[in-house]
């Protein structure tokens, strides 16, 4: 973070100092909100959550350099006491991006935000300097907590917004206000909670209405919902995707025998091939969200793809590819899960799987609402359908329905079985696996099915699989 004295933070925040001796004492070093993180220099974040308060680890973060404690009362040690943390912490983020020279990139979008976040930051590092949100961190403490390791030297920053409801990217904008915004697409993500597609479309264009008149909207020609954003916002228009009319789009796009997206880039200052090292096809969307950024701030499509060919997944469960010593390859993309991107990890999955046994270890995805059945049911026959060795459905009524799909559509039954939780998937592989096989685990956070990758990782460290 830039260096801000205490003094200067609590007028910023609107909050009252305590137990300070000197308010021109400055915090050079992180703000953070793990007293884990905390070190000379930081600030401490207090937050009071269902299982630990922070304001008892006070003590603890000064004692390891932290310079003082935000939080919402005093702690016998130097803070700044606020009413309402989570709004103290906006407003410092909204204070240090305004005094940085940085130009700020948002993206938003019902699927693939984080993947592409990752591939902006990278095409976008190797021109200057670039701060990025890790993870998933975009929400209303994420998103000012990764604007607040910008620094001087920052040129770029990069940021996913979340959203759950109508207002969340308004607020999330108005925190650190873009010079660019990109909306990859309206999916079914979350469906349950905002009530339907046209909820969702009018949350994720929060994004483009934000944008100054300078600005520019990075939105994707291939999705209708977000092309027509573009009469939502004054700023420049760039459209991205394989449709003619796309400003960057994508040509002779094809899969690699690994499964891997090559195509050729086109962009206004010209064209050049890219073969990426992520997995899957959807991924070249992703590519091109971030190619568009890339033009629109200066870069030759040859630097454009050369970046893209070279970036990696920089964000844990996302399509994570390894190859077990016996053979069989493990595809984590537990992170998370909504009907477009597990479609799209089986389809990479039937990709990669060529000649080979395939197995889709799948998870509910949540928040469909009254979606929830005919989506669980579509998963499970298009499993069948790209034929799949085998689903394994793992989890309660949601993953029932996608056994379910799988059965109907298939010709035997034999496609599929439901099993009741992660432990009872990692035997029945453990049992089954051979040498050769892919396998894909996918589900919604909340299941937890990253267990299966790590169990079946383990066991082929140990030699104990199958060989059959």
């Amino acid at each position: 973070m830039i260096a801000l004295s205490l003094a200067e933070i609590a007028e910023v925040v609107g909050g009252q100092m305590h137990d300070i001796p000197d308010p021109s004492a400055e915090v050079t070093g992180p703000v953070v909100r793990d007293s884990r993180e905390a070190g000379p220099g930081s600030l401490f974040v207090a937050f009071v959550g269902e299982r630990a308060d922070g304001h008892d680890f006070a003590p603890a973060v000064v004692a390891a350099g932290a310079v003082a404690v935000l939080g919402s009362r005093p702690v016998g040690v130097p803070a700044i006491v606020v009413d309402d943390v989570t709004a103290a912490l906006g407003a410092l983020a909204r204070h240090v991006v305004r005094r940085l020279g940085a130009t700020l990139v948002a993206l938003t979008g019902s699927a693939g935000k984080t993947s592409t976040k990752d591939l902006i930051a990278q095409v976008l590092g190797r021109k200057a300097p670039t701060v990025f949100t890790p993870g998933s961190l975009n929400n209303e403490i994420g998103l000012p907590l990764t604007a607040l390791t910008a620094t001087e030297e920052t040129r770029f920053l990069v940021l996913e917004m979340g959203a759950r409801g109508i207002g969340h990217i308004r607020y999330l904008a108005g925190l650190t206000p873009p010079r660019i915004g990109v909306v990859l697409n309206v999916g079914s993500a979350h469906i349950g909670e905002f009530g339907g597609r046209e909820q969702i479309a009018q949350a994720k264009g929060e994004l483009v209405e934000a944008l100054p008149e300078d600005g520019t909207a990075v939105l994707n020609a291939d999705d209708p919902y977000v092309r027509a954003m573009a009469s939502r916002t004054k700023a420049k228009v760039i459209l991205f995707g394989e449709s003619g009319e796309a400003d960057v789009r994508a040509e002779n796009v094809r899969l690699t025998d690994t499964g891997q997206p090559a195509f050729r880039l086109h962009t206004p200052s010209g064209a050049s091939d890219v073969t990426m090292r992520l997995y899957g096809e959807h991924h070249v969307s992703n590519a091109l969200a971030a190619a568009a950024v890339a033009h629109e701030l200066g870069m030759s499509a040859d630097e454009i793809a050369t970046a893209l060919s070279e970036a990696g997944s920089l964000s844990r469960w996302r399509m994570e590819v390894t190859e077990r010593p016996d053979g069989v390859t493990v595809v984590n993309d537990a992170y998370n899960a909504n009907p477009e991107s597990m479609k799209a990890a089986l389809r990479a999955l039937a990709a990669m799987g060529k000649g080979r046994r395939t197995w889709a270890v799948l998870g509910e995805m949540a928040e469909l609402g009254d979606e929830a059945l005919a989506e669980h049911d579509a998963v499970g026959r298009l499993a069948v359908r790209l034929n799949v060795s085998k689903l394994v459905a793992v989890g309660g009524r949601e993953a029932q329905w996608l056994q379910l799909g799988a059965y109907n559509e298939g010709s035997w039954g034999e496609e599929s079985v439901h099993v009741s939780d992660a432990q009872a998937a990692i035997d029945l592989l453990r049992s089954e696996l051979r040498p050769g096989d892919v396998v894909l685990v996918k589900a919604s956070r909340s299941v937890g099915l990253e267990a299966v990758a790590t169990a079946l990782l383990e066991t082929g460290t140990e030699g104990e699989v199958a060989a059959r």
